[in-house]
């Protein structure tokens, strides 16, 4: 079993196209999917029943497969299926298992319930008699395991056709959307991959861990990265974004009113749009309480005037039309949460990815779409979800934090895709040790100990 961190994202119609790249029948692919599945479920179930959940399709023939593995195995196993098998694969796979097949409605529950039911490319809910029934089969299970994707999941945007859910998802050959988009991520339980002998590739991805360096014996402080902060209306704001930039670049320089709160090291200057021409500058950070007002679209003005990357955030994506962008010499980052997104892109049908996507090529930046299922994206088309989640990054400031962060990596000359996906780590990994109910402002300490892992 494989941890999804990093691993590429398939849509349905994308794994369809990889298994007939294979060369291998879909038999030869079930056989060798039931065979992963029925070495991990020995592993999870320990020495409790299991009842494996068949389906008429190709994921119900994985389970039958899987089931005749683990009887073969010694283990106590029993099936139980919601039709008959419809598929040449999943027809022979239910030959394949000797055992007895109880209707699913009327199966006697087990400790361990494997879920091989409806797979990838379920685009309906699920049946009531067999939603029903799986409600009450999962209810008395100690441990439920999907096969692929739980039941009643979509596979490509993440939405919940059925009410389901599992402890364990074993993802078969590659993540698929609905492993990271929520709300099914959430429904998912603890993701882990299966080979099955599928070369898997595409453009999108689960956000790897972050990969830093230390710096080199001969750095010095401009080597490491110059990074000026932008401030405006509410400089509490700008001020977060420049502590949390300090941790990561040699130089930081905050540009109008500042808080008494900031730390020593962190220089603080009047605002001047002069003082962007600075050679030395290695990317500047505007938007984190600018405000909205003819100074603030000043400072934003002068700001993409420059030749310096940019991460444009908070206030001044209100502020922005995304068309200005296209002919930026220099990296741009800009890090819209959901509201922010749809102002500047506008709502649509598609999935997360498919919009951050469309809206990294369409302004030629790097698109930091920010929520509890983060998606950068690049312009040349390229995504990078993120699946680790701490809801107590719902709070006001952690988004100015994120934007120092990216600041910092992009002052050192990093790629800004690469940077704004290892800030997003980083974020969420300072969440992490930060422990409950912390404020955006206790971040920045915890910074250190994320870096430090990712060294």
């Amino acid at each position: 079993m494989i941890d999804i961190e990093g691993q590429p994202i398939l849509t349905a119609a994308r794994m369809r196209t990889a298994e007939g790249a294979s060369g291998d029948s879909a038999e030869t692919l079930m056989a060798r999917a039931g065979a992963a599945i029925a070495v991990a479920v020995d592993r999870l179930a320990a020495h409790h029943e299991v009842l494996v959940a068949c389906g008429p399709g190709n994921n119900g023939g994985d389970g039958y497969v899987a089931a005749a593995r683990l009887a073969a195995l010694g283990r106590r196993v029993r099936v139980a299926a919601s039709a008959e098998p419809r598929t040449p694969a999943a027809i022979a796979a239910r030959a394949g298992w000797a055992g007895a097949v109880e209707p699913l409605t009327h199966a006697v529950p087990a400790p361990v319930l494997v879920d091989a039911l409806f797979g990838t490319g379920l685009s309906r809910a699920l049946e009531e008699d067999a939603a029903a029934a799986l409600r009450r089969l999962s209810q008395r299970a100690d441990l439920v395991i999907a096969i692929d994707l739980p039941s009643g999941l979509a596979t490509d945007d993440g939405a919940v056709l059925s009410e389901t859910g599992a402890d364990v998802t074993l993802a078969l050959g590659a993540a698929k959307p609905a492993h990271v988009l929520l709300p099914a991520a959430a429904r998912c339980g603890e993701i882990r991959l299966l080979d099955i002998g599928v070369a898997a590739a595409g453009d999108d991805a689960v956000l790897p861990h972050a990969a830093l360096s230390v710096p080199a014996t001969d750095a010095h402080k401009y080597s490491r990265g110059m990074v000026a902060i932008v401030a405006g209306r509410m400089p509490g704001a700008a001020a977060m974004a420049a502590e949390a930039a300090a941790r990561l670049a040699g130089y930081v320089l905050l540009l109008g009113s500042a808080t008494d709160r900031l730390p020593h090291a962190v220089v603080r200057r009047r605002w001047s749009a002069e003082t962007l021409a600075d050679p030395r500058i290695g990317a500047v950070v505007i938007g984190p309480g600018l405000g909205r007002d003819d100074d603030a679209r000043a400072k934003l003005d002068a700001a993409l005037a420059t030749d310096r990357p940019l991460v444009i955030d908070g206030d001044a994506l209100h502020l922005l039309d995304p068309a200005r962008l296209r002919g930026r010499g220099a990296a741009t980052v800009l890090t819209p949460h959901g509201g922010e997104f749809a102002a500047l892109f506008g709502d649509g049908e598609a999935s997360r990815i498919e919009r951050a996507r469309a809206a990294a090529v369409g302004c030629g930046a790097t698109v930091v779409m920010k929520g509890a299922d983060t998606v950068v994206a690049h312009a040349d088309g390229r995504t990078r979800v993120a699946m680790h989640r701490v809801s107590w990054l719902a709070s006001a400031g952690t988004g100015d934090v994120l934007a120092g962060i990216v600041g910092g990596l992009l002052s050192g000359g990093r790629d800004p895709f690469d940077a704004a996906g290892d800030a997003v780590w980083l974020h969420t990994e300072a969440a992490r040790r930060a422990g409950s109910a912390f404020l955006a402002d206790d971040l920045p300490d915890h910074l250190t100990g994320a870096i430090a892992a990712c060294l």
